[in-house]
């Protein structure tokens, strides 16, 4: 894949060839096991951290580095979706969605305790939003947060949470206020706090390597210097961290659709049909062309918004717009892959078979692909 020298420069570089080494020593011996097995051993986090791969876009001074340089978290993200695993990558990385609420708006005393034990992997962070009757409508979350004293008291559920199992540390929004954006908080709320449950691991059609689960909350008391931010100015946190998940699940899309590209390349040269290599048809060589130019146009649109984000403009409309155009990207690209491969295609030993179904939530997660049309229609004034 190429590194264009206008978004890259050579620490980039130096970032995606210690990732790509990482991958290829750590993850890609065990990666069919561990899919198969729905699950990661947790010493990969503390592996990840040792390797300071956690900590890239993290301030120095809480255990991270490269602050301020999205591309090299654009590098490293793009190297480890090169372990062919987008459970693995959701679940490794569940951390920047989690962590960036508290570095940007906890109490020094939180931030500082809570942010470097998660760059070092010895803890986990998740961000808890989406509740079994809300989903992509965040203005309406129904957990509850009364203040008690110098506690919030919390009920209510969340679900589809990444690593919601095994993470100790949840970044949760919460209801402090009246309905509406208006009145949504965030909270830090431990794993061991009384009141506070973890479901069963859900079952997925993709992402099998990371865990997904159910929250509960029961009376569930959480100390008030847990508070992220002001009380009831959560939906703008929240709504800032979208932009940051939107260009990760456009990565993700692009390179998902990267390495269907290459098995279906590889495959088009390798198998034969008729006497020759089913690439040296037209109907073949057309389709790979199609797909390729997609994916430059998608890739190309993608880093544009990074570049711009990088430099402090604000992209709502064009980060949505990146996010539909590389997962329609992705959809069209894993599909034709299936089908170039035919039945191998379609088993459960090739690649394209899991990048097909990983796929699948990329237009789902982060906000919906209609979501993302509401938002870019009203930031065209309609």
């Amino acid at each position: 894949m190429p590194a264009f020298q206008e978004y890259f420069d050579l620490s980039h570089q130096l970032v995606r060839d210690s990732v790509r080494r990482f991958v290829e020593r750590e993850i890609l011996p065990d990666i069919d096991q561990w899919e198969e097995a729905e699950s990661f051993p947790r010493e990969l986090y503390l592996k990840s951290g040792a390797a300071g791969i956690l900590g890239i876009g993290y301030p120095e001074a809480l255990g991270g580095s490269h602050e301020g340089d999205l591309f090299a978290k654009v590098a490293a993200s793009e190297e480890l979706m090169r372990c062919g695993s987008g459970g693995l990558v959701a679940g490794l990385g569940s951390l920047d969605i989690g962590l960036p609420p508290i570095v940007k708006w906890a109490r020094p005393e939180v931030r500082e305790r809570v942010v470097p034990q998660v760059l070092s992997g010895e803890k986990i962070s998740a961000l808890a939003v989406t509740e079994p009757g809300g989903g992509s409508d965040v203005a309406n979350l129904q957990t509850r947060a009364v203040r008690d004293g110098d506690c919030f008291r919390v009920s209510g559920s969340k679900t589809f949470i990444t690593s919601g199992v095994r993470a100790d540390f949840y970044t949760v929004a919460v209801r402090t206020g009246a309905p509406g954006f208006g009145g949504i908080s965030l909270l830090l709320i431990e794993k061991g706090t009384p009141g506070f449950s973890v479901g069963r691991q859900l079952k997925k059609m993709g992402w099998w390597a990371s865990d997904t689960a159910e929250l509960f909350f029961d009376d569930c008391r959480v100390p008030a210097g847990n508070l992220i931010g002001a009380e009831n100015m959560g939906f703008a946190c929240i709504m800032g961290n979208f932009q940051s998940e939107r260009l990760a699940l456009a990565l993700m899309a692009n390179m998902t659709a990267q390495l269907a590209l290459e098995e279906s390349l590889k495959w088009a040269r390798e198998r034969e049909a008729f006497g020759k290599p089913i690439g040296k048809f037209q109907v073949i060589k057309h389709r790979l062309a199609e797909m390729a130019t997609a994916l430059e146009v998608s890739r190309e649109f993608t880093y544009r918004q990074a570049a711009k984000m990088a430099a402090g403009h604000s992209v709502i409309k064009e980060i949505s717009m990146a996010k539909n155009f590389a997962t329609d990207t992705s959809d069209r690209i894993t599909t034709e892959a299936v089908q170039i491969l035919g039945g191998l295609g379609y088993m459960r030993e090739s690649l394209v078979e899991r990048l097909y179904r990983d796929n699948r939530i990329l237009s789902i997660g982060g906000g919906t692909r209609e979501v993302m049309n509401e938002i870019i229609s009203k930031q065209m004034g309609l």
